[in-house]
């Protein structure tokens, strides 16, 4: 009962500051807070995930580093037309477990410059890029590195059948 209250307070709170000076707006409002409440409230995972806190505080650092770093490379290459794009779809057998740890780095991923998560299904991302270059992969990797520490999970071993 408490999270619903919490979800309806949250949401009317989004609602009005998405329609501030709007009364008549609350006759769709007050439908879509219900809905939305009851949604979230039934989908709502009752087992809070266990995070390392040292690790929430690395992969902040590692993430505000990317962020500045991949901001800088897609600056650059906007303002110069000859340094090279090469987009495209990749996609990564991911290592982490399925549930929250996948859903976090394919959310993660996206807000990451030049990438966004196109498809999570079973144990594979896939990615479109601006530079499908096998540099991507390396970096993946890490943060699923990084991610793994700060949920506390183990990473599987991915087989490549090319070489098996």
């Amino acid at each position: 009962m408490a999270a619903a209250v919490l979800w309806a307070g949250a949401l009317g709170l989004l609602w009005a500051a998405l329609n501030p000076g709007e009364p008549k707006s609350w006759l769709v409002g007050v439908p879509v807070v219900v809905l939305a409440t009851g949604v979230a409230v039934a989908l709502r995972d009752q087992t809070p995930p266990r995070m390392n806190p040292l690790a929430a505080l690395r992969f902040a650092v590692f993430f505000l580093h990317q962020s500045f770093r991949g901001g800088w490379d897609v600056a650059r290459r906007a303002f110069h037309p000859r340094l090279p794009l090469n987009p495209g779809l990749l996609t990564y057998p991911l290592r982490l477990p399925g549930g929250r740890a996948q859903v976090f780095l394919a959310n993660v991923i996206s807000l990451l410059p030049g990438t966004v998560s196109a498809n999570l299904e079973g144990n594979s991302l896939l990615l479109h890029v601006l530079d499908a270059g096998p540099a991507v992969s390396e970096e993946i990797r890490v943060l699923e590195n990084h991610i793994a520490a700060l949920f506390m999970v183990e990473l599987t071993v991915v087989r490549n059948p090319a070489h098996d």
